[in-house]
């Protein structure tokens, strides 16, 4: 199973919340179309077993991917 980063952007905050879910993207998308519809807390649960909530007023967007691979290593300087 492949991770799936969320970036949630919150109105009034500056930093969006990013969570790295084992949840699938279809998953993830009907668990905040369910929220916003009902008008109740988005409820994200990361890898590591960490729960953000987010009221569903206060989102402004979000971003569903990929997670993004780490890197370990040295890069070469040019």
């Amino acid at each position: 199973m492949t991770a799936v980063e969320i970036k949630v952007g919150v109105v009034d905050t500056p930093r969006e919340i990013t969570v790295e879910s084992d949840e699938t993207a279809e998953a993830i998308t009907k668990a905040v179309s369910s929220a916003i519809d009902k008008g109740t807390l988005l409820s994200l649960t990361d890898s590591r077993g960490r729960t953000v909530l987010v009221p569903s007023a206060k989102i402004a967007y979000v971003e569903i991917g990929p997670a993004a691979s780490r890197k370990v290593g040295f890069g070469s300087a040019s």
